[in-house]
């Protein structure tokens, strides 16, 4: 009777009770998020070369200010920028126009929205390594289709020039990250009721004017969420470029994924390293914040 008092005041407080259940989670998320987030903002805030750790000391924000200074930091934030914001306009194009077929019926409609996952289910370094046998110029697959069909008279290195690298690291980016976009808007598709097309063809819309009143409007909110995530994995891109181009030619495709780890890896710069995936985050926390408060006004106003 004694033990059945002593638990009957936790049983009769939900909130504690669940505090109690989520416990072990929160502690996991503490020990897994929270404190290697903490411990890399104040590793950033110290001068820590492992080539010469006499020299490590607190130097506050010194190195923030350093990078709004480092030529090479800037110039990998505005490719990084560049890359992320074509492929992203590149992927809804490509995947709304895609999910736009897959929804009509015809014969195997099935196992071709299957095969359209495989892109993004393989593996990150396993899409890099592909590309880069695409595009070697000794015996890659692309110098060999372009001759074939005649559109080149011998085999180019294609890497070598940062137009066609810039180029072609897109569209490798583009061919694995779209169909997520078109699992997404596939979904949004299919919950639009037909009657709003039967009308439409009923008042005389062109199959045109219902899809930029119709369709356009009801998913674009997936569109919304989909571009943000394909933007910020854009930032978040490593493999496909460390793998393809090592941030070559002349840098030209160095992403900031490839800085931070040139500076932290390979100069052992850990502090400055720290710094720069700090602010990198913020970029990409800057429009991550305006996306999610036009969204959460747009519920409020439905």
């Amino acid at each position: 009777m004694r033990a059945k008092n002593l638990y009957r005041p936790i049983s009769d407080n939900p909130q504690v009770l669940g505090l109690l259940l989520t416990l072990p989670a929160l502690i996991a998320i503490l020990a897994v998020v929270f404190f290697p987030i903490v411990s890399s903002f104040w590793l950033s805030l110290h001068q820590k070369d492992l080539s010469r750790p006499q020299f490590d000391a607190f130097i506050g924000l010194k190195n923030y200010f350093n990078l709004l200074h480092d030529s090479r930091y800037l110039n990998s934030l505005w490719v990084t920028l560049r890359f992320s914001l074509t492929s992203v306009i590149l992927e809804v194009v490509l995947g709304v126009s895609t999910a736009l077929v897959l929804n009509q019926r015809f014969v195997g409609r099935g196992f071709v929205r299957g095969l359209m996952i495989l892109p993004w289910a393989m593996p990150s370094i396993v899409n890099a390594a592909m590309w880069k046998w695409i595009y070697n110029a000794d015996y890659g697959a692309l110098n060999a289709l372009l001759t074939q069909l005649h559109l080149i008279d011998s085999y180019k290195i294609w890497l070598a020039d940062p137009k066609w690298a810039t180029i072609l690291i897109i569209l490798a980016n583009v061919w694995k990250e779209t169909p997520f976009t078109v699992i997404l808007v596939l979904a949004a598709l299919q919950t639009i009721p037909e009657d709003l097309y039967e009308a439409a063809r009923v008042d005389g819309a062109s199959a045109w004017r219902s899809f930029l009143h119709i369709t356009l409007p009801l998913i674009a909110p997936v569109l919304m969420v989909a571009a943000m995530l394909q933007f910020i994995w854009g930032f978040q891109t490593f493999e496909l470029v460390y793998v393809v181009t090592g941030g070559g030619p002349f840098s030209t495709t160095e992403l900031t994924t490839l800085r931070i780890y040139a500076t932290t890896f390979r100069s052992l710069r850990f502090g400055y390293g720290a710094a720069m995936a700090y602010l990198t985050s913020l970029a990409i926390l800057i429009p991550a914040v305006f996306y999610i408060r036009s969204a959460y006004r747009r519920v409020v106003e439905m």
